[in-house]
């Protein structure tokens, strides 16, 4: 090979170099599950629909993704106001869920990070039952679960052991909604088998996550926390200052999809991968076309 051809064909290779380090104006970040790479997927797609080459980061652990981006390394990202309050800034105070947004936006601000529009989606702790026995004893809010309680229904609850020993677990929830289950009635489990002990009629109370897919798939009722016991953990995106400064755009494209989410949505998408075996990446699409946003 002539010492002309090896140079051309040096400075292709530089190029196509070049070229690939510079495909990526945004990067996204996202957590290591489910409902975290769900929507780093629906994030990649909407942007690259509106002409951003993106390079989904997805997979990484909560304190990884959030030093990557503090560090420059990700640009946006979906969090929890309740992990960044308490987490992230450490406050322990007991605020509502405007509060706690306001409040991590602003600490946040100062670290060079803009919390975008926040969604209905509210992936906090909640109590659950099955959707036909809360229909029977007319249970939708935990005041009314106080109430059949109080009443000496005696309603056995399934619950891990963090939410059972923590101080802000199970023992101030009673305190608050004025009800004990009792020793006897708690039957303590790992997080995982509390859906299925619900489901299987093992227990008539499960302690859950508001979001997760099988709510849905297993036909679970949440009871309102109508005295707002558990804190916020309100889903929004979070951006790198500088690239919303640069990219204007980005912040209007996810406002609108933070405003298509509840925890109805949210749980529907977990459970059409979790469940159904849909990949991530056409469960995005499936979003985005169905709320017309692609």
């Amino acid at each position: 090979m002539n010492i002309t051809l090896r140079s051309g064909l040096a400075a292709l290779a530089f190029a196509g170099f070049a070229t690939g380090a510079q495909a990526a104006d945004i990067v996204v970040g996202g957590k290591n599950f489910t409902e975290q790479q769900i929507l780093s997927a629906i994030t990649q797609q909407v942007l690259e629909a509106n002409g951003h080459r993106v390079d989904n980061r997805a997979g990484m652990g909560s304190a990884a993704v959030r030093q990557a981006m503090e560090n420059g390394q990700i640009d946006v990202y979906w969090e929890y106001t309740g992990t960044s309050l308490i987490t992230y800034n450490n406050i322990e105070d007991k605020l509502d869920p405007q509060q706690t947004y306001d409040t991590v936006k602003e600490l946040d601000a100062e670290k060079g990070i803009v919390w975008l529009d926040p969604s209905e989606a509210n992936n906090t702790y909640a109590l659950a039952m099955r959707a036909a026995d809360s229909t029977e004893k007319g249970i939708a809010t935990i005041s009314d679960l106080a109430g059949a309680m109080n009443d000496g229904q005696g309603l056995t609850f399934g619950s891990n052991a963090e939410f059972y020993a923590r101080p802000d677990g199970l023992k101030p929830l009673e305190e608050t909604y004025g009800f004990e289950f009792g020793r006897a009635n708690v039957k303590r489990m790992d997080t995982g088998l509390v859906y299925q002990a619900l489901r299987d009629g093992q227990v008539d109370v499960g302690l859950v996550f508001a979001t997760d897919g099988r709510i849905l798939a297993f036909d679970f009722t949440v009871l309102e926390d109508d005295q707002g016991y558990f804190p916020s953990y309100a889903l929004a995106p979070v951006i790198r200052a500088e690239v919303l400064e640069a990219n204007p755009d980005i912040g209007d494209l996810l406002n609108e999809v933070s405003a298509k989410l509840d925890d109805q949505v949210m749980a529907a998408l977990n459970a059409s991968v979790d469940v159904d075996k849909v990949s991530v990446e056409n469960a995005a699409a499936k979003f985005l076309q169905d709320h017309d946003l692609n």
